[in-house]
């Protein structure tokens, strides 16, 4: 993947360390947190509500934060990751008749209030809140893609931006509001095929960009960027994270997708390059 020297221009807000001393209290949002769509637990809200009444509460210290070398490096890159999101997607809405609005990439450590959608830790993993269009970031999840989920290679960060910019595509066109109302009419079990189905819309969104990268941006891929997408995409797979943190897979938990199916759908967003390929709410292999 060559990405060095490439355009920057992206909305990035670098808010690590949180400067300013924000105390952030995990209480009380339960009825906001199913806004926030991560890339492999967003979608399960309980859980989410789970892990911050745990938690309690977190205080943040007032103190200049101290980047590494290598988190400067993924600063760099990230932009110029969300950057070639910018261009692909306002050209394909230009093709459409439609303005682009573009989302920010919010950099944090640890835990950080959003616009709307509550508090958000990085134990979340990236996510998307339709409240503010922004994607929230710790770039230590990077190395979690490497050590803890198998997802080697420079693509596999791309991947995770270019997956919570397909939520802001869902956002713009209306699917976000649409799949959220229907959380409240259906059962756990009948909604969480719902929330498959925008997760894995999300991935083909992905491929899409990835797609015109090469015609589009600065950033240069080849195919064996695309196999470290897939494989990323396969890492975040629901079965493959149940069986690693559970010892099995239930498939009616499913919020996300299996492994099979983000690899099926990124891939098919790489290959086809058309919109009109995505509608997963309209699949039969996924009702």
């Amino acid at each position: 993947m060559k990405w060095q020297g490439g355009r920057k221009g992206g909305n990035i807000e670098d808010r690590r360390g949180m400067s300013g001393g924000t105390k952030l209290a995990f209480g009380g949002i339960g009825g906001v947190i199913v806004l926030l769509i991560g890339l492999f637990m967003g979608g399960d809200p309980g859980l989410l509500l789970q892990q911050m009444q745990g938690a309690g509460g977190l205080t943040t210290e007032q103190g200049e934060y101290q980047s590494t070398p290598e988190e400067d490096r993924l600063m760099e890159f990230s932009e110029i990751v969300l950057t070639s999101t910018d261009e692909v997607w306002t050209h394909l809405f230009k093709q459409a008749g439609q303005n682009y609005q573009k989302p920010t990439l919010l950099v944090y450590t640890n835990a950080h209030e959003t616009g709307g959608c509550g508090v958000g830790q990085s134990a979340f993993g990236p996510f998307y809140c339709p409240a503010d269009q922004k994607v929230y970031l710790d770039l230590s999840f990077n190395r979690e893609l490497n050590t803890k989920f198998g997802a080697k290679g420079e693509f596999a960060l791309a991947y995770v931006i270019a997956h919570e910019v397909g939520h802001h595509i869902q956002n713009l066109t209306g699917v976000l509001g649409q799949t959220n109302a229907m959380r409240s009419k259906m059962r756990e079990r009948e909604y969480n095929k719902i929330s498959v189905m925008t997760e894995l819309q999300a991935d083909f969104y992905a491929g899409v960009w990835a797609h015109y990268v090469n015609k589009l941006t600065s950033i240069e891929l080849t195919y064996d960027d695309i196999v470290e997408g897939m494989q990323a995409a396969a890492a975040v797979g629901d079965d493959h994270i149940q069986e690693r943190t559970q010892g099995y897979a239930n498939p009616e938990s499913f919020t996300h997708g299996s492994s099979q199916q983000r690899m099926y759908w990124f891939k098919k967003g790489y290959e086809s390059g058309d919109l009109n390929a995505g509608n997963t709410f309209n699949d039969p292999s996924l009702q």
